[in-house]
Order: C-alpha cells, then sequence, then structure tokens
C-alpha cells in the first residue's frame, strides 16, 4: 500500500514537472516571437551612428512590380521613410504629414529638384500591390514619390543601412519614426524623427543639398532662376510655408548695381585718360 502511494506520488511529481516544462516552453517561444518593445535609447544610436553612411544599392520592386534599385535614384536629394501597410494609424498619420512636407519642399524648391520614396518593411505583406493600394488609399500621388518593396532576406541590411529599428509587437511593430534626408551621392545627410515634425525640417536640409549642387555649363535660364528662387527663401512660421524674401533679392539687386556702378566709373576714368594723352600726344 505505502509502496502504491509512493509510486501514485512519483507520477503526480512527474505529471507537474511536464506541465511544468511545458509551459516554459509556451512562455519562452511567445516571447522570441513577440519582442516587449522598442529600445529607444539603442534605436537612436543606430539612427544617429546612420549620418554620413553611404547608401548600399539594394534591389527593390516598385509598386508595378519591376525591379529597381536605390543606385537609380542617384542624382538628386532624397527623402526615405520606412512603413508597414498594415499599421492603420501611426504610418498613414506620419504618411500624410510627409505628403505635406513634399508639397511644401515642391512649391519652394521645385518638383524636379528631389525625390521621395516609402519602403515596406513587412515582407512579405508589404508587396508592390499592397503598396499601390496603400499610396492610392491614402492619397499619395506625387509624381516624384515612389513606394518600394524589398524582399524578406533584404530588409535586415536595408534597415541597418538607414540606421532603421524595429520590432515585432502584439500589435504590430514598434519602429523608430523617422525621414530620412539622403544626398545625390547616396549619403544619409540628417534624420528627421517623430510624427510631429515640421515642413522646414525637412525642406531646409533638402534646400542645403540643392544649393550645393554644382551649376553644370548647360543650365538653362529656367534652372537659374529656379536656384534665384530657393536662395532667396525664407521660412514663415505664421502660414507654415516659404516665401520669397524680397529684402535679400533688394540686396542682391543693389549689389549688382553697385557693382555695375563701379565699373562704370573706373571704365570713364580709363576712357578719359586715354583720350587726354591722346590729345597731349597731337
Amino acid at each position: 500500500m505505502n509502496a502504491r502511494r509512493l509510486l501514485v506520488g512519483r507520477l503526480v511529481v512527474l505529471g507537474l514537472a511536464m506541465c511544468s516544462s511545458f509551459t516554459l516552453a509556451q512562455d519562452t517561444n511567445t516571447a522570441a516571437a513577440v519582442s516587449p518593445g522598442l529600445d529607444q535609447n539603442l534605436a537612436l544610436k543606430l539612427s544617429h551612428e546612420a549620418l554620413g553612411r553611404t547608401i548600399g544599392e539594394h534591389a527593390l520592386l516598385d509598386r508595378e512590380g519591376r525591379p529597381v534599385r536605390l543606385a537609380d535614384f542617384r542624382g538628386k536629394p532624397l527623402l526615405v521613410s520606412f512603413i508597414y501597410t498594415g499599421c492603420f494609424q501611426v504610418c498613414p498619420a506620419t504618411t500624410k504629414l510627409l505628403q505635406k512636407a513634399v508639397r511644401d519642399a515642391q512649391e519652394t524648391l521645385g518638383t524636379n529638384n528631389f525625390r521621395v520614396i516609402s519602403i515596406g518593411f513587412n515582407q512579405p505583406a508589404d508587396s508592390p500591390q499592397a503598396l499601390k493600394s496603400y499610396a492610392r488609399q491614402y492619397g499619395i500621388s506625387e509624381a516624384n514619390w515612389e513606394f518600394l518593396s524589398p524582399s524578406a532576406a533584404s530588409v535586415a541590411d536595408l534597415a541597418r543601412d538607414f540606421g532603421f529599428s524595429y520590432v515585432p509587437t502584439a500589435a504590430g511593430f514598434d519602429h523608430v519614426l523617422q525621414v530620412t534626408v539622403v544626398d545625390a551621392d547616396s549619403k544619409i545627410y540628417r534624420q528627421v524623427y517623430g510624427d510631429q515634425f515640421t515642413p522646414e525640417q525637412l525642406t531646409e536640409p533638402l534646400r542645403q543639398l540643392i544649393n550645393r549642387a554644382p551649376i553644370s555649363d548647360t543650365t538653362n535660364f529656367a534652372d537659374l532662376v529656379e536656384r534665384v528662387r530657393i536662395l532667396c527663401s525664407v521660412y514663415d512660421p505664421l502660414t507654415g510655408k516659404y516665401r520669397v524674401s524680397y529684402g535679400l533679392a533688394f540686396e542682391i539687386a543693389g549689389g549688382i548695381t553697385f557693382l555695375a556702378w563701379i565699373l562704370w566709373f573706373f571704365g570713364n576714368e580709363w576712357w578719359a585718360r586715354r583720350r587726354v594723352t591722346r590729345q597731349l600726344r597731337t
């Protein structure tokens, strides 16, 4: 009888131990699948360390499923954002905010002076078709804005290049809210954070990059006018837009007038002396 009780007791202990082991395994697997959240300090550190980094070529697909490479976007400043199409709050809100900033920048800098891309990082869900539907749903129709889909295998390397951090959660993803400003040589120039950034936080670095770009010998008059318009614009906090600074334009005009007067004065003096010299010789 005692031996039977002892055997039953051992079986109960063994069963409890097996249940405990099973529960622990379940908890461990759940923890591996769903992160408790993003380490904000580490994420910002990685994002900041990306400044000055040259972005790799990286193969992606556009909304029509056509292959493109990030190297194809070289030659002009570039704005880059990371989104996932399954997000129904933060990503759409930041995308619409980015759209407002892009439209303001187009008014000031011109439509063809910079480009924008949004990259869907949740693969394979963020397919070209999903990104196409996302852009249509939220009214993104700007000519210089493309939505790109990387392969699942390349997402980690792509995110690392841009200093973009994300982790899966029960609700979707925790990720850094950032728009990356890339120069014409594919180097990261600025990181703009948050979901409440102002348009000038993107327009100003774009203008800096455009103004630093060399003016080729084939630049036409319209391009020169566009460059002057960019140089003479200032941000108006009351309207939230850039406007032409006529004061600066008058200063430039005054400087040109003064230079022309100096040239006329010295030219007139030189001609008068030459005329006197001729008279003395005769």
